[in-house]
């Protein structure tokens, strides 16, 4: 199966299912035009958490890596009316996209962007939040796993984007920062007695990648973060 043949099943997928989104469409567009990585989960993917999201009844939701606040958009609106979404973003510039986008979308009442390294702005924060989504820069997703973990409540569901990597997880050789960063992450989860957790793969237009999908089976006991 060819990587044409991903983009032509995922472009199927995503014009019988989710079709024209202005609101979606023009953030893209405006991350496009400033210069942001174009490196948002695709459109079924973004459904994909709205989805979870809904499943789960979330009414508070963290994320951690905002970007151009593609995916912000569309966990919050999977929210109630009441709910609360915060997202954590390190780089200034995108962090002022992101909030342009944000108040474009007409969701900026639930939305609170905070700025700052996500590891300095995680221990300010008071849980439980009901989902957490990690697509922060990798090397420290194994922090922030522990951190979303403390964050989470009996029933939360925790999801981490991009941890397949083109298939270069599997290498405990490869030097790459990212890959060692992810390859701890699974590590961590796998020693992690409190929640129970999968994987899966997925191509498409942002290429060979995947989510990692966990939920919180149990509180903490007594010497457990």
């Amino acid at each position: 199966m060819s990587e044409s043949q991903w983009l032509e099943v995922e472009d199927y997928i995503c014009d019988r299912l989710i079709g024209d989104d202005p609101v979606l469409a023009a953030t893209l567009t405006a991350c496009d035009v400033t210069g942001l990585p174009a490196i948002a989960v695709a459109p079924n993917v973004g459904k994909l958490l709205y989805l979870l999201a809904r499943l789960q009844g979330a009414r508070a939701i963290l994320e951690i890596g905002t970007l151009g606040a593609y995916s912000t958009i569309w966990l919050a609106r999977a929210l109630p009316a009441a709910g609360r979404l915060i997202t954590l973003e390190a780089d200034p510039k995108h962090a002022a996209i992101a909030q342009a986008n944000i108040e474009r979308s007409g969701l900026a009442p639930i939305i609170d962007l905070r700025l700052g390294p996500a590891l300095e702005t995680l221990p300010k924060l008071a849980g439980p939040f009901d989902l957490i989504f990690i697509d922060a820069d990798k090397e420290h997703n194994a922090d922030y796993f522990r951190w979303a973990l403390k964050l989470s409540r009996l029933g939360s569901v925790i999801i981490v984007d991009n941890v397949v990597r083109d298939g270069k997880v599997i290498d405990a050789e490869d030097a790459d920062p990212m890959v060692k960063g992810t390859r701890r992450l699974f590590e961590a989860i796998a020693a992690e007695p409190r929640v129970t957790a999968t994987a899966i793969q997925t191509v498409g237009r942002k290429g060979y990648d995947g989510l990692a999908i966990a939920l919180v089976t149990r509180p903490p006991q007594d010497g457990e973060g």
